[in-house]
């Protein structure tokens, strides 16, 4: 069974950066690859997603601070978020539109930055 499995997550100070890694196991083939986020009392919401033909799409509130890769031959995606704000704050989720085992989410990973 394919699972997904982030790292990276922690704490940093406001302007500070944090990069996010999410490895699938085994080898597959998706559709996209997605972060979201979900802060206390809000709904999860999508940071950043790339598709497999490398197109990017970006919520608004992290357009040129954060940026989206993958690294096929790792089955990775990762999350560089610079110039981190507080309202950054929440827990990321990884997530994956994988051929032939649908939509998976790994655990979640909490970041949060200080003022």
């Amino acid at each position: 069974q394919v699972q997904l499995v982030e790292l990276g997550g922690g704490s940093v100070q406001a302007g500070g950066s944090l990069t996010l890694s999410c490895a699938a196991s085994g080898s597959i083939s998706f559709n996209f690859m997605a972060w979201y986020r979900q802060a206390p009392g809000e709904q999860r919401e999508l940071v950043a997603m790339v598709t497999n033909r490398g197109n990017t799409n970006y919520a608004n509130s992290v357009k040129g601070r954060f940026t989206i890769s993958r690294d096929d031959a790792k089955n990775t995606v990762y999350l560089q978020m610079n110039s981190l704000k507080p309202e950054d704050t929440a827990v990321y989720f990884c997530n994956a539109g994988v051929v032939g085992s649908g939509v998976l989410w790994g655990q979640g990973t909490q970041v949060t930055v200080s003022s």
